[in-house]
């Protein structure tokens, strides 16, 4: 079963919840695996602590251009729909690898095959086993990088089908979002009380029903009664999974590093519910079952 924790919002939680249900399943006896899709700042490691097993770069295509082929037509320009090549009079094609999204079009439309298929590094790829002997797989972005979504889909190549997959999504509601939740079977939106938290949780939810996937929210540091928030919920059916209070133990335990329900065990039932409910949407037993 792949589980997707996503928020839109920064900072609402997400990986606190992702990391606490990958540890909880693990500990039920669940065999467990954590892929980070958060490419360009992962910190899961942070708590479940693999050890590194396997390093490997990730590339994507870019085009070269052969200048001795090159008849400076201006095909390829024409047709690149990122702008990745611009021809300019009497020279070959000047291309742009940032804005390249390595599709290929500009080899298969050259007249003169002059264009072949280079590669460039936008990151690398890290496995490992963590807490828990919880398989544990992150992408690294190269800094200053903007091609996310080749990243995490060679993350989310490593998934295992006999594991339960807790898939730690990237924050806002764009690419990498919809590459990251596509063909998930659950997304949890973890989100807050608060104007910024439910303005984001709006537009991810519509992105998740977009999708059709079934979704369910995990309301994080739920301290006063928020009522857009439960005016929302109300109006658009979604079912809250659970509820987790606001607790400057939380932070405290977080900023070491600290697994919550493992620093605090008092929160183990909260990951409880949020496992039963997951159970209950998705008609899975994934606490001693099949995923």
């Amino acid at each position: 079963m792949k589980i997707v924790i996503a928020s839109g919002k920064g900072g609402t939680g997400k990986t606190t919840v992702a990391v606490s249900l990958a540890y909880f399943l693990a500990r039920s006896g669940r065999s467990v695996q954590y892929l980070d899709c958060d490419v360009e700042e992962p910190n899961g490691h942070l708590f479940l602590k693999p050890r590194i097993e396997s390093q490997a770069p990730v590339t994507v295509m870019v085009p070269t251009i052969n200048e001795k082929k090159c008849t400076f037509c201006g095909e390829c320009s024409a047709k690149c729909q990122y702008n990745a090549l611009v021809s300019l009079p009497g020279i070959p094609p000047l291309v742009f690898p940032g804005l390249c999204h390595g599709c290929g079009l500009c080899i298969h439309v050259c007249p003169e095959n002059a264009i072949a298929e280079g590669k460039r590094e936008i990151g690398r790829l890290e496995q490992g086993v963590g807490l828990e002997d919880i398989s544990c797989v992150h992408g690294i972005l190269n800094v200053g990088e903007a091609m996310a979504v080749p990243l995490i889909r060679k993350v989310k190549d490593c998934g295992m089908d006999n594991q339960a997959r807790i898939i730690d999504a990237p924050p806002g509601t764009a690419c990498p979002l919809a590459a990251t939740i596509g063909d998930a079977d659950l997304a949890i939106m973890v989100t807050e009380p608060t104007p910024f938290g439910l303005h984001d949780l709006s537009i991810a939810v519509s992105v998740v029903e977009k999708l059709g996937i079934p979704l369910g929210l995990v309301i994080n540091r739920d301290k006063n009664h928020f009522p857009p928030l439960e005016r929302y919920i109300e109006k658009h059916s979604l079912d809250v999974f659970t509820r987790i209070p606001e607790d400057r133990r939380i932070a405290e335990h977080y900023s070491k590093g600290d697994i919550i329900i493992s620093a605090l065990p008092e929160y183990a039932s909260r990951i409880h519910d949020l496992v039963s409910n997951i159970e209950r949407v998705s008609s899975t037993t994934i606490i001693g079952g099949a995923a």
